[in-house]
Parts: structure tokens; C-alpha cells; sequence
């Protein structure tokens, strides 16, 4: 069956969404279309219906096209532990972790992986609208590529090439993309876009008359930038931005340096009564927060040494001191503890670490990984949820007796004795619409919206946006 593949002329020039909407704007003509990335770094991940995990783009990708999440959507996915190292995932299963220089050395033996996810999904829709990564102009990483061109000149995959105008030099980005690639790359490329222009588009003309002229590539068209792209969940912590508000309860996230499974926090962002803060390294925790949000890590040792080097560790007590509360999610739950064991060296190098010892729980990790969707009963409201489960590790210890939740009969999380501190395993708690309800009640706080109808409304609302503003029948007419 067809396939399409947008590539971008740098990171984060938003290939992400306009896969997404490509594959809204497909499937509303009634074509069975899926999403596929060959090689994806992030540490934001979502579980499959498989019981794997793919990334959270090729999530928010598998609901604009209306599928259950497979990892053959994302076949090799890269989850960073260290500036130099990454756990590696192959269809879903962690199969190793390498540093920088060996994962190029694994790179051809992924290829096969790759290719056979493509080919699976490919027999079973009538078109796959591919993602690139980063940026097809870093020819220094084009041998044994399986990301970008090496992945479209094996799979017969035509190429359209999307550059940023809001970050400038939008015309250098494309013309000097050709200027670097081979002729073999450049016959892949059918053509570009232009995203994310803010005031009139008209006053492009030229440069965009440039682009075709100096390229010799045809013009798919000028996205504007689309202002409610921040209610979709966000792949890279970086891009989560919610509104500022000036009152409303106030959530403070820790954004740790290797912060993962943020998207617990996308509902929030999205609630007129919460103002919520992403807090950056060297900023203290201020005062007057009312929660403080621990999220999920890929390096729950690392992360606690780097929280205690932004001195949150001291504030966490002041704050807890003046009446505020605790929550937190996966990693963020095992650095609430006393301790935190990694005897196999799983996470980094073998040790011990104190916790921070606001919750009355140890944790040791262990090779087992635990994937799973989860339904559970929050312990303090009787509610039911659904969420979900992803990590390395098992924790134990007397809070345990307060739970935060039930699942399958056992406890699961754990609360302090003032029951101000909670801790869980369980993501995605804040995407049901009545715990949610339910939590911000608490503290006295109306909800105001219903976050997945809400993230529908912005797909449909995406596509109508692309359909406006690019020639998407002829992008699509592409695919072969």
C-alpha cells in the first residue's frame, strides 16, 4: 500500500503534528491509514495494546488515525539515561543499553526490525504517513541510516521536506538541505512545506518563489502556526507550555533532567483553575505552591543527585512545612523514599542512594519491566481509572498500608502518615475526566473540561488548518 514520509530540516520543526493531521485528514476520507517512525529518541513513551511501548508522537499519531496503539509503529524507540547512553527498544522490548558510539555499531542489525514493521502495517492499511527524525542534513550520520533517507531509499518511500520559518532561516534550511545531500537522497524528495508562520503569509512569496526556483522542488504550501497546538499531548518536555495564569491552584512540576511520562500533566495544563509551572534547573520551588509534582525518570538515581543540586530537596521540606503537598508519579514516587537500591546497575552504575525520605517506602530495581494499561481504584475517593504502568523497580515499606490506589485487589502507591506526601506507579491518572474531577475537588478547585474529547476537537481542528493552508490532496496523491 502507499506511504508517505515528512522529514524536517532540523529537530522540532513540527513533523510530529503534521503527520498527526495528514493522518486525521486521511482518515476523515475514509482511508484506513496508520502512522509510522523508524527510530525515535524520547523518554515520554506510551504503552501498547501489544504490551510494548512506542513513542508518545506515534501515540497522539495512532488516535489521529483512530487505531490502538501497536509497536510496530515505532519499531526502534531510544529512551536516554545519561548525556552519552541510552536504553535501546526494539518493537517494544528493551534489548540492550548502549552508549552513543555502539548504537551506530547496532544500527544494521535494526534495519530488518524496521523494515519488517513497515511492511507489517503496510499490508494491513491503505497508507502509512511516515515520521523522520531530527534532520536528513546530518550526512554524518547517513551510513547505515535507518531514521531518515536510509529508511525512504530502502522502502521505496517518497520524501516531503517540512522547514520552520519561526525559528529563522527557513530558506537556508531547505536550500542547504539539498546542498548536502547526495543524488540519491535528493531524487528522494517530492517536495516541501513551509511550517509554522505566524502574521501574513503573503509576505513569504518570495522566499517561498526562491525555495522552488533554487531547488527545483515543488511547494506543497505555508502552514500558519496553529494556535491550539498546546493542548496535544507534548513529546518533549520542552514544548509542554500551558497558559499563563495569574491565579488557581498552583502546580509546580520538577522538571528533572531526565524527566519521562510528563503526559500526566497535559490534563492539568488544560484546567482553568490550575496554574501550572514546568521548574527549571536553578530556580527554587516557590512559595506559593500549593502541590509539587515529582514526574517520572529514566535515571531515577541521576535525577535525585540533580534534584538535590538545584537545592529542591530543601525546599520540599519548606514546603511541606507551610502546608503544601506531594505528589509522585513512577521515578518521582521512588525518590520520595528512603532509599533507592540499583544493585545490577539497570539505570547507570551500581549503588545505593539515600532518598529523600518523605515516604516511609524503599525501592530496588530490578531487570523486569512492567508494561501494562491498569485499571484502579483511587484508595481516598473509591473511583475507578484507567492509567497505565512503565517502569523498572519494586518498592515496599509501611506507607504501603495507605495506599494510593488498588489494583487487582493489592495496594498499589503509598501515602504518609499526614497524608500529604503520595506516591505511585500508575501514569495517565489526570486523563480520566472523573479522578480528575475528583483530585482537584480536593483542594477545592471546579473542573473545567474533558481532556480527550478536548484533544479530538484539536485533531479535527488540525486537519481543517492543514486542508486551508496546503494542498494536502496533493500530498497525499504522493504516496506510492
Amino acid at each position: 500500500m502507499p506511504a508517505l514520509m515528512i522529514q524536517g530540516t532540523g529537530s522540532n520543526v513540527g513533523k510530529s503534528m503534521l503527520v498527526a493531521g495528514l493522518c486525521r485528514a486521511a482518515r476523515r476520507r475514509g482511508l484506513s491509514v496508520a502512522p509510522f517512525k523508524p527510530q525515535n529518541m524520547s523518554n515520554n513513551a506510551a504503552v501498547t495494546s501489544d504490551g510494548g511501548e512506542i513513542g508518545r508522537a506515534q501515540a497522539l499519531q495512532a488516535l489521529a488515525c483512530g487505531l490502538p496503539l501497536h509497536t510496530d509503529m515505532n519499531p526502534v524507540l531510544l529512551k536516554p539515561e545519561t548525556d552519552t547512553g541510552a536504553q535501546v527498544i526494539v518493537q517494544g522490548r528493551r534489548i540492550a543499553r548502549a552508549e552513543a558510539g555502539r548504537y551506530a555499531e547496532l544500527k544494521p542489525k535494526l534495519r530488518g526490525a524496521v523494515l519488517e514493521s513497515f511492511e507489517r502495517l503496510r499490508t494491513a492499511h491503505e497508507l502509512v504517513i511516515v515520521e523522520g527524525a531530527g534532520s536528513p542534513a546530518e550526512v554524518n550520520l547517513r551510513a547505515n541510516d535507518i531514521a531518515n533517507m536510509g529508511f525512504a531509499t530502502a522502502a521505496g518511500v517518497p520524501v516531503v521536506l517540512a522547514g520552520d520559518i519561526d525559528r529563522g532561516g527557513v530558506i537556508a534550511q531547505v536550500v542547504g538541505t539539498q546542498a548536502v545531500l547526495s543524488n540519491e537522497d535528493n531524487a528522494m524528495i517530492a517536495g516541501f512545506l513551509i511550517n509554522r508562520f505566524r502574521g501574513d503569509p503573503r509576505l513569504f512569496d518570495d522566499g517561498y518563489r526562491l525555495i522552488e526556483a533554487r531547488t527545483g522542488w515543488r511547494g506543497f504550501g505555508v502552514l500558519p502556526w496553529f494556535p491550539d497546538a498546546w493542548k496535544l499531548p507534548a513529546e518533549d518536555a520542552l514544548d509542554l507550555h500551558a497558559p499563563r495564569r495569574s491565579g488557581g491552584l498552583h502546580v509546580v512540576c520538577l522538571a528533572l533532567s531526565r524527566i519521562a511520562n510528563f503526559d500526566d500533566l497535559d490534563p492539568l495544563a488544560q484546567e482553568d483553575g490550575v496554574r501550572l509551572t514546568m521548574l527549571g534547573p536553578g530556580r527554587a520551588i516557590p512559595g506559593d505552591a500549593d502541590v509539587v509534582i515529582l514526574p517520572g525518570s529514566k535515571s531515577t538515581r541521576g535525577d535525585l543527585a540533580f534534584l538535590r543540586a538545584q537545592g529542591w530537596d530543601v525546599d520540599l521540606v519548606a514546603h511541606l512545612r507551610r502546608g503544601g503537598h506531594v505528589l509522585g508519579i513512577c521515578g518521582g514516587y521512588q525518590m520520595l523514599g528512603q532509599s533507592v537500591a540499583d544493585p545490577d546497575g539497570i539505570e547507570g552504575a551500581p549503588g545505593q542512594d539515600a532518598g529523600l525520605g518523605l515516604l516511609q517506602i524503599d525501592t530496588v530495581m530490578t531487570g523486569d519491566k512492567r508494561l501494562t494499561e491498569t485499571r484502579a481504584t483511587h484508595a481516598a475517593t473509591g473511583l475507578p481509572f484507567d492509567g497505565y504502568e512503565i517502569h523498572i523497580g519494586r518498592s515496599d515499606g509501611p506507607d504501603l498500608a495507605r495506599p494510593f490506589a488498588h489494583v487487582d485487589g493489592r495496594p498499589e502507591g503509598a501515602t504518609s502518615a499526614d497524608g500529604r506526601v503520595t506516591g505511585s506507579y500508575l501514569h495517565g491518572m489526570f486523563r480520566d475526566d472523573a479522578f480528575r474531577t475528583a483530585w482537584l475537588a480536593g483542594f477545592g478547585v471546579a473542573a473545567s473540561g474533558r481532556y480527550d474529547a478536548t484533544v479530538e476537537t484539536v485533531l479535527d481542528a488540525l486537519a481543517d488548518h492543514m486542508e486551508a493552508h496546503l494542498d494536502v490532496p496533493g500530498l497525499l496523491a504522493l504516496a506510492r
